[in-house]
Parts: structure tokens; sequence; C-alpha cells
């Protein structure tokens, strides 16, 4: 078995590139006497379909942080970091059912449009530079970097040109059309995903049994490595300061995940694109299932990788060439592109294309959502409030362009990470519960003030870091035992709504605030559909814990 890319694999992978590249700039196209204003550039025209949205989530999710990051979390500590994912299905029932609703009725084009309606244009603007910061020089950073570390394990492609590469194909067609290409693209994009993951799943366990077939295969790596099957781990795994136990259930990972589907903009954008809320919250329901289905994509990968490295029989049928970037407890975020090396040819190319759909994808939609939040809530508001449709799509190209450029030059800085999933959620942690609060006490109680949301939203920094550094860097002893980072995540979250409730209430002596939303039942109707669908979802969640629990 050859473990180079042979004719065929190239040229799955050009069929690939081209069929993405040509949809894109067709889409992007300008008809005849017509040129593309904001809506159409920032959100699509408003005329997204479900399946279009459902896939476009998915799409602007699952990147190289998951089949290159998670993967090496499978293989480090194994099927526990999918809690992620499978808790991302209920989440997204939650964010489709309470704040969409709201968002659209708003009918705002960014995040931080909506915080300007509900509390005020100087927090706005705080948060429009954070999420822009935010964007630049940790999301669309990271991605670079982790799919340049893949392409450079896979072909041998130096880092830096496979940086310039990907940031190039992604930008070919995203700059151009906007978000209505990046959707458009994304229903592709998301079946290469999906079918490139499946095929490299199943081969993989096909590996381990010797040819035996997939479920002889998980039967194996399930019987060499039961601890990799453990959901809920113990205070007695090396992994619990990660992932710790109940506490992923109901503690931080609820932090992670609502504020990143909820009032993350790169993925709320497809929502608000919807031809309506209906159209929109089904859009929704197809990505719950979808995430329900990503662990057997990204993480079983690396739980197999981790017994065909331990396993000297597999190593040796494998031959010399399995010896090159072989993961390890240091370097487990060589998991994934190792294993593309024992596909057969033309499935390597197939595998390869779902990891580059990953990553292009989700490059194409932060690129998207940086040039929209910097367009429509710093230049329209600061630069030229008075501009016109050509001037801002303009500008969402080329701040879209610059973001992209320095992405790329801090890309390869972040050399020598191991697990950089874990690293990535770790450390957004830091800013995301107190951006979280304001939130959910900004659309839930109309008592929240501006100020309160601003003093909120500082002092969770501080007391982020307080958690994170000062148990263990700054006190002795048992009294501030360092906790694990999701912990962390959820105390900050619930003492920055505690600030922000008492500065409200001084503040407005207990009267609502002339900005609080106001809701009724309405509001939050679903239809039966939407209510079925998530009822199968959660039936689906607790089976599957139920089993893995322990």
């Amino acid at each position: 078995m050859t473990t180079e890319f042979g004719l065929i694999d190239y040229i799955v992978f050009a069929a690939y590139a081209v069929l993405i590249l040509g949809v894109g700039l067709w889409v992007s196209r300008e008809k005849d006497g017509q040129q593309k204003n904001a809506e159409d550039y920032f959100l699509a025209s408003k005329s997204l379909p479900w399946w279009a949205i459902g896939s476009s989530l998915i799409a602007a999710n699952i990147s190289a942080e998951q089949f290159i990051g998670m993967s090496g979390s499978g293989f480090a500590l194994g099927l526990a970091i999918a809690s992620y994912e499978w808790m991302a299905a209920f989440t997204l029932i939650i964010v489709g059912k309470y704040f969409l609703p709201i968002f659209i009725e708003k009918g705002i084009y960014t995040i931080p449009e909506f915080v300007e309606k509900r509390f005020s244009t100087n927090l706005k603007t705080i948060l429009a530079i954070f999420w822009i910061a935010l964007y630049v020089f940790v999301n669309l950073t990271t991605v670079l970097y982790l799919g340049g570390l893949a392409i450079e394990t896979i072909l041998g492609v130096d880092m830096m040109y496979a940086i310039i590469g990907l940031a190039l194909f992604s930008a070919a067609y995203s700059l151009y059309g906007g978000l209505s290409a990046v959707a458009w693209t994304d229903v592709i994009q998301v079946v290469f995903l999906v079918l490139g993951g499946l095929v490299t799943t199943y081969l993989a366990l096909n590996t381990v049994s010797d040819g035996a077939g997939m479920w002889e295969g998980l039967k194996t790596v399930y019987d060499a490595a039961p601890d990799r099957f453990v959901m809920i781990l113990d205070e007695s795994n090396p992994e619990y300061m990660n992932l710790p136990g109940i506490g992923v259930l109901i503690g931080g990972l609820w932090v992670a995940n609502i504020y990143y589907w909820g009032f993350n903009q790169y993925i709320i954008q497809r929502t608000l694109a919807a031809k309506s809320l209906k159209e929109a919250q089904k859009g929704i329901i197809l990505a719950a299932f979808l995430k329900l289905l990503i662990p057997f994509i990204v993480v079983i990968p690396g739980i197999a990788a981790y017994v065909m490295v331990n396993d000297p029989e597999i190593m040796a049928r494998l031959g010399a060439s399995a010896m090159e970037n072989l993961p390890g407890l240091g370097t487990a975020d060589r998991a994934y592109p190792w294993l593309l090396h024992f596909l057969p040819a033309g499935m390597k190319g197939l595998a390869f294309a779902a990891l580059a759909a990953a990553i292009v994808s989700s490059l194409a939609s932060m690129l998207n959502s940086t040039s929209t939040i910097f367009t429509m809530d710093i230049y329209k508001q600061y630069i030229n409030p008075t501009a016109n449709d050509k001037a801002t799509v303009n500008a969402g190209r080329l701040s879209g362009a610059a973001a992209l450029l320095i992405a790329v030059i801090m890309a390869p800085l972040l050399g020598g990470i191991d697990q950089a999933f874990q690293f990535i959620q770790e450390y957004t942690g830091i800013v995301s519960p107190g951006i979280l609060g304001v939130f959910l006490l900004g659309l839930f109680w109309k008592k929240t003030t501006n100020k309160a949301a601003i003093w909120g939203a500082l002092v969770s920094i501080p007391i982020a870091l307080f958690f994170k550094i000062g148990p263990k860097g700054w006190i002795e002893g048992d009294m501030f035992p360092t906790l694990p980072w999701m912990d962390q995540m959820g105390y900050t979250t619930v003492l920055t709504m505690i600030v922000i409730a008492v500065l409200s209430l001084m503040q407005n002596k207990g009267k609502d605030d002339q900005k609080g939303i106001t809701l009724t039942n309405d509001f939050f109707k679903t239809s039966p559909l939407f209510n079925i669908c998530s009822f199968a979802i959660m039936i689906i969640l607790v089976v599957v814990y139920a089993i893995f629990w322990k």
C-alpha cells in the first residue's frame, strides 16, 4: 500500500476545487443591469432555504479545528471530546426556539447591531472590535495553521505555501460573491465533508480489523482501548481538567456552546439570511441532526489511530512508511493527516477534498462575517456613514482581504500547539462568559441597563483571569484550588451576570430599562415539525450518553 498521492487522487481533488470555484463564481455573478447591494452581499438577499442554511451552518462550523484538532483530542483522550458535538445538537434547538425569533424580528445584519438596538452604540463598537480581533487573530489564524499543517503532513508541501494556497482558494469566491457564494458552495462542501469523513472512518476501522469490516474494526478498537470510550471522565483521568466529568453536562460547556451557536456572527449570519423564521428553524434542525453524526467522522478516526500506533502487529502490517509523521502524546494533532496516508488510491483524494472542504468553507465564512461586522458596524458607523451600496460592498471586500492577509502572516507563529481544538476552546473561554452574560440578560431581563452591561463585559475578563491564573499563580494553599477551565467559564458567567444584575437594579431602582425587549409566548411558538425533530434529537442524546457514560 503506497502512502503517496497518485494521479487519481489529484484528479479527484482537482475536480472538487474546480466545482467549488465554478459554483462560487457562478453564484457571485451580477445579473445584467443589477449591482449587488448590502443585503445581497452580506445576507444573500435573505433568500436562503432551510437545506442551504443547515448545510452552511455545519460547513462553517466543521473545520481543521474538528478534523485535525478534535481527531487529535480523540487520539489523546477519546470519545469524551464528542460532548462538544452532541451537546451542540441540543444547543441548536435552544437557539432555534428562543434566540432566532428575536434576532429575525429585529431585522439585523450583525450581532453587534443587535447590541446597539438593545444597549448602545458604545457597547456595540466595543464588541465589534473584539469580534474582529477574535476572528482574525484566533479563528482565521488557527484554521489556516491547522490546514497548512495537514497539507504539509499529507503532501509534503511547505506550510507557508499551503497556508497561502488555502487563503487564495477561499478568497477567490467568498470576497467577490459574499454570503450567497459562501452559503451555496457550502451545500457542496458538506457533501464532500460528510462523504469523505465517513470513508476515512470506514477505512481506518477496516484497517484495524485487517480487512474484516467497519463493525469488526469498531469492536477491535473498543476492546483495545475501552478507556477511550468513556464520555464522563472521573477525577483520576489525566484529562479531567479539560473535560471535568459531570461538569461537562451541567457546567461550562453550555457557556461555550450557547455563546458559539447563539451569538457568533459567522454562525448566526446564515440564519439571518433565511427566507423566513420557520425556514431558519428548519435549517437549525438539519444542522442539529448532522451534529449527531460528526463524532463518527472526526473523533472515531482519532481513536482508531491511537489503537493502530500502539499495536505492533498493525504497525508492522502498515510497513516502514507508517513511522513517518507518527502521532504521539505530544503530537496528537498528527492523527488525522497520518491516517490519510493509508487510504487506497482515489480515496486519499476524496478524504483530502473533505478536509479541504472543511477548511475552505470555514475560512470563507469567517472572512464574510469579519467583513460584515467591519463594514456595517465600523465603516458605516464611523468612516463613511453615507456610503452607497457600491462603496459598502467594496469596503466589505477590502476588509476581508486585509483580515486574510493578517491571518496568513500570523498563522505560522502557532507552531508547536498540541490538541489545538482544546487550546482554542480554553482561551476563547476567557472572553465568552462575559459576552454570554450580557446577551442572556439583555434578551430575557428587561431591567438590564447599558451601563451595567458595559461594566459586566469589562469585569468578566479579570474574573476569568483570576480563575485561570490567580489560584495557581498568586495564591498558595488549598483555599483556592485550581479549577478545570470549563468550571472556570461557568463561574465567570454566573459572577458576571450577578454584577450586571446588581448594577442594573442600582441604576434603575428596579424599573425596566427603556430598551428592554418585551417578549410574549407567541415569540417562541414553533411548528410541529420542529417540536417532533427536537424531541427525536433529545432521545438520541439520552441513548448515546446512557451507552457511553462510564
